[in-house]
Parts: C-alpha cells; sequence; structure tokens
C-alpha cells in the first residue's frame, strides 16, 4: 500500500460514539420538514457550530448520497459520524438519529386500535388528507430541482405513465431503469455542471473494506428474494430491503415501493397505509422510519424492528461502501448523466403514487378534498411547520366526521 493510500485509509476520527450519539439525538428529535431540511440541521449543528468537517468535506459527502439509493439524510449523518469517531460513530449517529421518530410511529401504530381503529376515524380522514399535500408540495419542489428542463420533464411523464399502468415494483423499476438509460444517452449536456473539486476526505475505512460492503449488499438483494414465503418476518426482511436497495431520491420516493409491498402483500390496507403515512410527517428525522409503523402494524415490535433494519440496511452498506471509492468516481460525466435520467425518473414515480394510493385514499371524497387543499395551501403558500399542518389537518378530519360531512 502506497503512503498515500494509507492516509486515506488511517481513521480521521476526532470524536467519541457517546458524542456522536448525543449531537444526533438532538437532531432526532427536532429535526423536522424532510431531507433537505435535515441536511440543513446537520450543516448547522456539526458543521457550523461544531467544526467536525469542513463546508468543502461536507459539500462532497452530500454530493456522494445523491448518487446512492436510500435515504440521503441518514445516509449523510452516517457518513458524518463515521469520520468524526469511526464505524462506531456511524452506529451511533444512524441509530440516535432514528430511534425517536421510529418509536413514535410504533407507539402510533400501537394505539390505533385504543383509538378505534383506523377504519373511518375522522382524525385519521385529516392525516390521509395532509398526506395528499406533504406529497403534492415534494412532487412539485423536486420536479423544479430534479426536472428543470423540457427533456427531463417529458421522462418524468413518461416515467409516471409508466409506473400507473404497469402495477406493482415491476412499473417503478422500470421507469428508473428507462430514467437510467435516457440519462445516459441522452442528457449528458443537461448533467454537464458536476460537483467541483473540494478537499480530499480521508475516509476511516479501506478499500477491502468498502468492497465487502458493496458485496453484502448485492447478496442480499439477490438472495433474499429467495427467502421469501418462508415466514412473515423474512417476507418483511425482503420487502423493506428492496425499497431501501432500490429508491433514488429518498423521503417520500419510497412510498410507492413500501405501498407494493405492504398493502401489495396485505401486510396493511390501503387506509391504514395512508394514515401512517400521514402520522410519518408529524414527527422528526427520517421518513423510512414509516417502516417502523408498518412493521408494528402487520407484526408488533418484532415486525417494527425487522423492517426498521431492512429499510436501512442497503443505504448504509451502500454508502460505506462507496466513501473509499468516491474520488475515483465523482465527476465523471456519465455517471452525472446516468442519474440526471434517474431523478427525472423519480419524480415521475413520485408524481404516480401521488395519484394511487394517496389521492385516491385521502382526497376522494369532498371533506377529505377540502382538507387536502388547505393543507397544501398551509405547506405551499403560509409555510408552516409540517407538524402543525398535520396536527391542524387530523383536527379538522376529526370536526368534519363529527359534523357528519365525511
Amino acid at each position: 500500500m502506497t503512503d498515500a493510500a494509507a492516509d486515506a485509509a488511517t481513521p480521521a476520527a476526532r470524536g467519541t460514539p457517546g458524542e456522536v450519539f448525543g449531537a444526533f439525538l438532538r437532531l432526532g428529535l427536532t429535526s423536522f420538514g424532510g431531507p433537505v431540511a435535515h441536511l440543513g440541521y446537520f450543516r448547522e449543528a456539526l458543521i457550523v457550530r461544531r467544526g467536525w468537517l469542513s463546508e468543502a468535506q461536507y459539500a462532497e459527502i452530500v454530493a456522494l448520497c445523491q448518487f446512492l439509493p436510500g435515504p440521503a439524510s441518514s445516509q449523510v449523518g452516517l457518513a458524518l459520524g463515521l469520520f468524526r469517531a469511526g464505524p462506531l460513530g456511524a452506529l451511533a449517529a444512524w441509530t440516535a438519529f432514528t430511534l425517536p421518530s421510529a418509536l413514535a410511529l410504533v407507539l402510533f401504530a400501537a394505539g390505533l386500535d385504543l383509538l378505534g381503529g383506523a377504519e373511518g376515524a375522522g382524525w385519521l380522514l385529516g392525516l390521509k388528507a395532509a398526506a395528499v399535500a406533504v406529497v403534492a408540495q415534494a412532487c412539485l419542489g423536486m420536479g423544479r430541482a430534479l426536472a428543470p428542463d423540457a427533456p427531463r420533464q417529458s421522462l418524468a411523464a413518461i416515467a409516471a405513465v409508466t409506473a400507473l399502468l404497469i402495477p406493482g415494483a415491476a412499473g417503478q423499476l422500470g421507469a428508473i431503469a428507462l430514467g437510467a438509460l435516457a440519462g445516459v444517452t441522452l442528457m449528458r449536456a443537461s448533467a454537464a455542471a458536476g460537483p467541483g473539486e473540494a478537499e480530499g476526505l480521508r475516509v476511516p475505512l479501506s478499500r477491502g473494506a468498502g468492497a465487502a460492503c458493496l458485496a453484502l449488499f448485492a447478496l442480499l438483494l439477490a438472495g433474499l428474494p429467495f427467502l421469501a414465503g418462508q415466514g412473515p418476518l423474512l417476507d418483511k426482511a425482503e420487502g423493506f430491503y428492496r425499497a431501501g436497495a432500490l429508491v433514488f431520491g429518498g423521503g417520500h420516493v419510497v412510498l410507492p415501493l413500501l405501498e407494493s409491498s405492504a398493502v401489495g402483500g396485505g401486510w396493511v390496507g390501503a387506509e391504514a397505509f395512508v394514515a401512517g403515512y400521514g402520522a410519518a410527517q408529524a414527527v422528526p428525522g427520517p421518513l423510512f422510519t414509516f417502516a417502523a409503523y408498518l412493521g408494528q402494524t402487520a407484526g408488533g415490535l418484532t415486525g417494527a424492528a425487522v423492517s426498521t433494519l431492512a429499510i436501512f440496511l442497503p443505504g448504509a452498506l451502500l454508502v460505506l461502501g462507496a466513501l473509499p471509492f468516491w474520488d475515483a468516481l465523482r465527476g465523471r460525466p456519465q455517471v452525472r448523466a446516468t442519474l440526471a435520467g434517474v431523478n427525472a425518473a423519480v419524480v415521475g414515480v413520485l408524481l404516480a403514487a401521488l395519484y394511487d394510493p394517496v389521492f385516491l385514499q385521502g382526497a376522494g371524497e369532498p371533506a377529505g378534498f377540502a382538507i387536502a387543499a388547505l393543507a397544501f395551501l398551509a405547506l405551499a403558500s403560509w409555510k408552516r411547520p409540517p407538524l402543525h399542518v398535520v396536527a391542524a389537518a387530523a383536527v379538522l378530519g376529526a370536526l368534519a366526521s363529527a359534523a357528519g360531512l365525511a
């Protein structure tokens, strides 16, 4: 190993796992607003105030995580923990940032029976309507950022049609594959402006360790489908691992694959699915913890634990595997062009999910549509925090139900 390679493999940790856990626990309890907002919280708390990395190094990590499937903000957090305190720091960062919202959603799912179940509850009508507004806002925001020109807007529309006409995961994955093909063949000019040069990152993992993480990621992705059908926990592990492994963009984009596995697999009903998705908007931390709600609903605490670990594991393996090789990959025109096409297709897949199941379940009746419209106005025009909007929508749903309007 050369001196440069040895230096790159030398851990750059300067803190402790306990320090990382405390910092990320505070973030996990207060970081509302979705993945983009999370990245802002990370920058302010860990880069500006604590100086864990330079601005340029932080930007480099964010750029890498945009190239990978999985929950981007959670992957960035895991990488920050890795650079601060090594592999145990990475585990501490993920655990502390994920645990608050996962526990909140498990409690929400466990409490549904005490609150009358998911069927016909007025406040759940409000949560489902709020989910319509949140996903619609995500479609608009992601569309502006990821499909800013006519070619990518056209690709997004084609991807939406593909996802709607071909049911289940096949349509969603086909749309993303189409986006990758279109990107690498048609969009090099659109993706010409790539990430600039930044300070090097001394990754506290060797390339051998990175290759092992990538090999484990591929082994699980290929092997878990052969174990599906051998028991409910293995079914959940396969479905949630696949969702976490094949979703670009994170956040709301995971919704279609989760709906395909959870509702299509008969684990939860469509109404309970959308209600839980609405509740997920009211908690801080990563939206992927929606898996904890689905796992709890379908299999109790064990199901919640398996589902949560399975959906986050592929993103963790990918970022740990890719970091040692990032310097050799960033800046390549083919990589940027492929990602441009995939991102545009992701917008289309999310647009299809906005219609089915979110709109059909949450705004198919006049009362739900009215609440969804008000919630969207509050989010997009009044710039109210998602927590406030979701809580207000739940109250409006309860009032509409009590008045006989729903």
